[in-house]
């Protein structure tokens, strides 16, 4: 084969199918991760494998006879381990419409291609069997360049569709055994990273739940039997709701901090809240409770002083956000309804949040420090965070504000050194701050500023974290160790014995932390 337009064809098809890889299974939708997507894994191994074969075959070699009948073989496997990875594409996941428009292009130019050679193969097939080498230039490097490209890219999702087994999130249901009773529960933001834990936890265990959901789409992806409403005015005066949930927010660290993307970030949170408040006006029985979404970011950037829920904040835009998120959700606080507001640390998942951008990069052995790497992150496990609202809504003395940290915050030089680690991998591709100025109030409050958050009035509630240390939560999360109660203590405890000073001093100021709460508690 050496017509130029058939490798042309060739090389436009190798540069569509990288950007795929690349761009949207690796950076945008990082399949790796996503438990939902073993059987899409498996099949992009076997294609991957079966392209490199038919790369080395076309690049270096004349085949003809038996051989010709072999390559039209694989081409045809191969067409159809793409027809089932189209449908498994629907049926499992929610295509951005970049890969949509990428496979169409995929799929006529391969058209094209096979156009071209499968009638030389027929040709080739009747004449006698060979396999003869052939060099043809640069086009048999390329070749052998890309046969090398998806045999990396096959055996990478060869190994991720194996260890999705081990990143099975367990029993949902047990998340939220501290509800003894059965409970009616509205959740906004529940196709979230968050909220679609919650949701599966709470319907698991047999409670009522509501899911606000503007994108019906989206909800599909959540466990069943719950009750879809579109818009919070489809909820009539004389529904029966224990407790609302309010997760819902435009995500906060998607893009620039232009003008346009901070209005969109406070306007989506008050505007959400603004309504949950007038629906809790208008029911009939008010719910017992509202649990709303704050975060960590409502005490400003601070260095390394240690901050419980009775500290103040610094002024900041994240800290202007959060204030005036929670004084919007306290305008439902009554003697009938009790307001939690939810100061949420970093969120660590595999399929979601900040985790999720760096599980890639650190497996591959680019991962490091941001900036000097000083800077504390005070973080929590998903499943803790559940745990976490599930304590809350069980415990009636809780209002207020509430810190959802593990008890041990870390600074980001020691929580990449333990994510490395969990690969076994080095974490040496620090990032400077210089190059993270350019990001404007993105870069220093979210990436190079920091907050060192104790959860002391849940700890003085009696709630206990699963994962107290960060070892024993990244181990958990990319599959390292079993994923029960028994296992995540025993790494909490090995955690934080192996973080020695930095551990021992922390659980030293958490505990006179925690005294000073109990004091302040009492006070109020």
């Amino acid at each position: 084969m050496t017509s130029q337009l058939f490798w042309s064809l060739m090389l436009v098809q190798l540069v569509m199918g990288g950007f795929d890889t690349v761009y949207h299974h690796e950076l945008t939708e990082r399949l790796a991760w996503r438990i939902s997507q073993q059987h899409e894994l498996a099949l992009h191994a076997a294609r991957n494998l079966l392209y490199a074969a038919v790369f080395i075959l076309l690049g270096w070699f004349d085949t003809s006879g038996v051989w010709a009948l072999v390559l039209l073989a694989v081409l045809t496997i191969e067409l159809v381990i793409t027809l089932l990875d189209f449908v498994e594409e629907d049926l499992s996941r929610a295509l951005p419409a970049s890969e949509r428009i990428n496979h169409t292009l995929l799929t006529l130019n391969y058209g094209a291609i096979l156009c071209l050679l499968v009638p030389s193969l027929l040709q080739w097939a009747h004449e006698p069997t060979a396999l003869q080498y052939s060099f043809r230039g640069v086009w048999s490097l390329l070749m052998a360049l890309a046969a090398l490209g998806v045999t990396v890219s096959g055996l990478r999702d060869y190994f991720a569709a194996r260890r999705t087994r081990r990143l099975a999130p367990g029993n949902a249901a047990e998340l939220v055994a501290a509800l003894q009773e059965r409970r009616r529960v509205l959740v906004t933001g529940a196709t979230g990273f968050v909220g679609r834990r919650l949701v599966a936890a709470l319907t698991q265990a047999g409670h009522e739940v509501t899911v606000l959901a503007r994108n019906p789409t989206k909800s599909a992806m959540l466990p069943p039997p719950f009750r879809l409403v579109t818009s919070l005015a489809d909820i009539g005066n004389d529904t029966a709701i224990d407790t609302i949930i309010n997760l819902a927010g435009e995500p906060i660290a998607d893009g620039l901090w232009t003008t346009t993307k901070k209005r969109r970030i406070l306007r989506s949170r008050l505007k959400m809240t603004r309504d949950v408040v007038g629906l809790i006006a208008r029911l009939e029985i008010a719910p017992a409770l509202l649990i709303s979404g704050s975060a960590i970011g409502w005490y400003g950037s601070w260095a390394d002083e240690t901050l419980t829920e009775s500290d103040n904040g610094r002024d900041c835009f994240t800290r202007r956000v959060c204030d005036a998120w929670e004084r919007m959700a306290m305008r439902a606080e009554s003697s009938v309804t009790r307001v939690v507001r939810l100061r949420t640390g970093l969120v660590l998942g595999s399929d979601g949040g900040f985790l999720s951008r760096l599980l890639t990069p650190f497996e591959f052995g680019l991962g490091g420090p941001i900036g000097d790497g000083r800077q504390w992150m005070s973080w929590i496990e998903r499943d803790d965070l559940v745990r976490l609202i599930a304590h809350i809504m069980a415990t009636p003395q809780l209002s207020g504000a509430i810190n959802a940290t593990a008890p041990i915050p870390v600074r980001n030089a020691d929580f990449s050194r333990e994510l490395a680690r969990a690969f076994h991998r080095p974490a040496v591709m620090a990032i400077p701050a210089a190059l993270l100025r350019p990001l404007g109030g993105l870069a220093g409050e979210l990436l190079l500023g920091g907050q060192r958050v104790l959860p002391s009035r849940v700890l003085i509630s009696g709630f206990k974290f699963r994962h107290e240390s960060i070892r024993s939560a990244l181990s958990s999360i990319v599959g390292r160790q079993p994923q029960n109660m028994a296992s995540a203590r025993i790494g909490g405890r090995v955690g934080a014995r192996i973080g020695g000073r930095l551990a021992a001093q922390a659980v030293t100021r958490l505990g006179h932390a925690a005294a000073a709460a109990r004091a302040w508690s009492g006070k109020a």
